[in-house]
């Protein structure tokens, strides 16, 4: 473990010494191509296998489907254009691109949240996931990993059945709306991934999320190298 976690801070030193500069005063699409040129398929492996099955595995999803280099800014162009329209429809939700995907987090003021110990999907998600469903339908060569998440009160089974629950209730619902399940994958790990402090009433509402991952499909790839000419 402790050889893995070495091996990996060092092998990110190096991408971000190499990277650091060019994609300084880049946009998004830019550093797309420039961090997978500088990384490869190589560190986006790791980086996927280390962080995405520690504590953060929709980043990692998104890193370890690196494509890199020409093909990688052509993805990114794409994934900009659909983070904007996420952004743009659904304003309360966190929204970032990562290198060639997007990182889509709703909490309990973000736009899909769930009722006390509840998993179904209430009348003000259902409105926020319509709209995501139809973006979804405007970019269909993307694939979404749906991830469910807690807090740490109550009992570890229970979380881990809540979230693995509401993981699938947000999956079924985009499935419903015309969207191809092939496009889903489903995760939940209950309160083990916390990504703020569950000692606080604040730290465990935002918890109580759903995560997702936006990565493109074996044909945006395939489209993406063939205009890279490779």
């Amino acid at each position: 473990m402790k050889n893995t976690i070495k091996t990996f801070a060092l092998l990110f030193m190096v991408v971000a010494l190499v990277s650091c500069e060019a994609t300084r005063n880049a946009n998004n699409k830019q550093k797309g191509t420039v961090i997978g040129a500088s990384s490869g398929a190589v560190i986006g492996g790791v980086i996927g296998n280390n962080v995405g099955n520690k504590n953060n595995t929709a980043l990692g999803a998104i890193i370890g489907a690196v494509v890199g280099g020409v093909a990688g800014n052509y993805i990114g162009d794409r994934m900009d254009r659909q983070a904007e329209r996420i952004e743009q429809e659904i304003p309360g939700a966190q929204v970032e691109r990562v290198g060639e995907g997007i990182n889509v987090v709703f909490d309990e003021s973000s736009g899909v949240y769930f009722d006390t110990n509840k998993y179904n999907i209430n009348s003000a998600s259902s409105a926020t996931l319509n709209k995501l469903a139809a973006i979804f339908k405007e970019y269909p060569d993307t694939n979404i990993l749906v991830e469910g998440h807690t807090d740490s009160t109550g009992p570890m089974d229970f979380n881990m059945t809540l979230s693995k629950q509401r993981a699938n209730a947000v999956t079924s619902f985009l499935s419903s709306q015309g969207l191809s399940s092939g496009r889903f994958t489903t995760n939940w790990y209950g309160p083990n991934q916390p990504k703020y402090d569950n000692s606080t009433v604040e730290g465990r509402a935002k918890n109580r999320r759903v995560e997702l991952a936006i990565i493109a499909n074996d044909k945006m790839k395939k489209e993406a190298m063939e205009k890279a000419g490779n």
